[in-house]
């Protein structure tokens, strides 16, 4: 039988947010990241997961793929396999997959169809390649990227930077299927204790990161510092970031920086240090914007261009790509919904198909719904084991948005499970927890039962494509809740529940096209209350990854204060003997062995 489509599969590996992409004859056929299949955060490690998911889903195997592409941006993925033959990094390689990753075909392939690219190259073919746009610049900024002895692409080389510098920011034009490098923008390494460490290094995100160390304990929890940040008192900390000209200097942090936050001392919203971790956070945010703002004026200028495309880590931080898109000088500005490392397998997967295979630009990611679709059997297998049989009641709806919408006004703190997963880590609506804004202690409400964040972090909304002028100020699009935009002030005290203290909302806007069902249940909460808004946050916990299978959400929702689960076209609420037997299903749940035999294929 001959073979009907062509196959290319991108793959970030080894380090944080490890994640497979299938493209099948040039458009994303499935893409899924790590963690959302083993349930640990940003999992590192071997790929094979993300492979078998892509290709089971996609019902083909590895032999039936034309091309792999590989991005690991610590090293090129065939010398990083090399190191860690001899190396015990179990971060990187834990003694599990160190005896299962020898098996796999793609571990030390030596093929032509096996291929490695650099890390800002494959982040760039992920904003330009899917954009909606034939021509324009593409903007990279991230925590750390590829030596700049591993670097591919051609670029100009001005500054005199070491091979040993790596990359930070990268600036690019493109038309058609052609990529141009303008700029790079390198780290050179450090000196000293933790030398190693991007985020010692004078870049742009590796300080983003290190104030995210300072003040949170760990590096990745950028998206908490951007919105600590308005709390903070203007001007109370020196600059971190400053341009000279076209150069960015980093200058040393100051003895004035001495109250790092330790883990060791007690309660982190009680430590007598958060007025200045508030004011750190204000000034690392008000310059990253600024820098951020002079490079993509400059960038305008240089290209001439109207369209720009972001990603990189920092294409993350919403209320900086606010700024962009109003002030920044182009037209239109697309963000790439998996903006961080887990969208570099979109990038190989697209370097690939255009570069490699010279095939043409025909694809569009106007949404972000490509994990696999869960039929209506893996649904009923997860909701009729023993322990959870008995503790809810699971009832077809022949309107599902209509009903959904009766329980939202009701005030009731909603998990909405349908279609595909999305890809990238906002959760847009398939699965989602979802709330009324109309009162303020809603936000209280979903932290105390279910999310368990700090109280500072804003919820983000939903809202009707159509009606988000009427709602928000700005004219620019946000399908991937990407956008932070002014909340017009007639609305703020009709929505409290998503206003953040500086007035701002993390928007997502919501088009029948794209996501239909959403757009119906925004319709009917609209026809119920007059209001297309509703509060929109990721189905998990605090510390667990987005629920992902039928499974997933069933034990979220019994081993939390989630009031229903809308699964497909089920509505399931829990039952009288569910405050009896949830001490037991909590227990249960924990055991993965346990939940693993009891509901496999769910």
């Amino acid at each position: 039988m001959p073979k009907q489509h062509t196959y290319v599969l991108g793959l970030n590996t080894y380090d944080h947010d490890v994640s497979a992409c299938l493209l099948r004859d040039g458009a994303i056929a499935f893409a899924i990241a790590k963690e959302r299949l083993t349930r640990e955060k940003h999992a590192t490690g071997f790929y094979r997961e993300v492979i078998d998911y892509c290709l089971e889903a996609e019902g083909i195997t590895l032999d039936d793929v034309d091309l792999v592409v590989r991005n690991c941006y610590i090293l090129p993925v065939e010398e990083m396999e090399e190191r860690l033959i001899s190396h015990d990094m179990p971060a990187f390689l834990p003694e599990s997959e160190r005896r299962d990753a020898p098996k796999h075909p793609l571990y030390l392939a030596d093929s032509s169809k096996v291929v490695s690219i650099s890390h800002h190259l494959a982040h760039a073919y992920s904003a330009f390649a899917a954009s909606p746009f034939e021509e324009g610049a593409v903007m990279i900024v991230d925590g750390v990227g590829s030596y700049k002895s591993d670097v591919m692409e051609p670029y100009p080389d001005a500054d005199g930077a070491s091979r040993l510098a790596r990359e930070s920011e990268s600036y690019y034009k493109f038309s058609g299927t052609k990529l141009e490098c303008l700029k790079k923008v390198w780290m050179e390494p450090d000196r000293g204790f933790l030398s190693d460490e991007f985020y010692n290094m004078p870049g742009l995100g590796a300080l983003y990161s290190r104030a995210s160390t300072y003040i949170f304990g760990d590096w990745n929890k950028c998206g908490e510092l951007m919105g600590l940040a308005p709390y903070g008192r203007r001007e109370q900390v020196k600059h971190l970031l400053e341009l000279e000209g076209e150069t960015l200097h980093v200058p040393r942090w100051t003895s004035d920086l001495k109250q790092p936050y330790l883990i060791d001392n007690g309660g982190w919203e009680s430590n007598p240090s958060m007025r200045h971790w508030e004011d750190v956070a204000w000034r690392v945010q008000d310059d990253t914007e600024n820098v951020l703002l002079a490079r993509t004026r400059w960038l305008r200028e240089t290209t001439g261009t109207k369209n720009l495309c972001i990603a990189g880590g920092v294409a993350l931080n919403c209320v900086a790509n606010g700024r962009i898109a109003r002030e920044g000088g182009f037209e239109n500005v697309w963000i790439q919904p998996a903006a961080g490392d887990d969208g570099i397998a979109i990038g190989c997967a697209f370097y690939g198909w255009l570069e490699i295979l010279k095939q043409r630009r025909g694809f569009v990611m106007d949404h972000a719904y490509v994990g696999r679709r869960y039929g209506e059997p893996e649904v009923e297998r997860a909701l009729s084991k023993p322990l959870v049989r008995i503790q809810v009641n699971a009832v077809r709806s022949d309107n599902i948005c209509r009903d959904t919408a009766k329980l939202l006004a009701e005030q009731r703190v909603i998990g909405w499970f349908q279609g595909p997963s999305e890809f990238g880590p906002r959760a847009l609506g398939n699965r989602s927890l979802i709330a009324d804004p109309r009162k303020a202690e809603m936000k209280d409400i979903l932290n105390s039962r279910v999310k368990h964040r700090q109280a500072f972090r804003p919820f983000a909304p939903i809202v009707l494509a159509e009606r988000m002028t009427e709602v928000f100020e700005g004219e620019e699009d946000s399908p991937f809740m990407l956008i932070a935009k002014p909340v017009r002030p007639e609305w703020r005290d009709k929505i409290p529940a998503i206003v953040h203290v500086d007035g701002t909302a993390r928007v997502q806007t919501v088009r029948e096209a794209t996501n239909p069902k959403l757009y119906r249940l925004l319709k009917e909460f609209d026809a119920l209350t007059g209001v297309p808004v509703l509060i929109n946050t990721s189905f998990n916990v605090k510390g667990e990854p987005i629920v992902e299978t039928p499974r997933d959400a069933v034990g979220c929702f019994l081993t939390t204060g989630v009031d229903n689960l809308i699964i497909h076209d089920t509505v399931v609420s829990k039952t009288a003997m569910h405050k009896i037997v949830a001490p037991l299903v909590n227990t249960y749940w924990d055991v993965s062995t346990l939940v693993s035999s009891t509901t496999q294929g769910a």
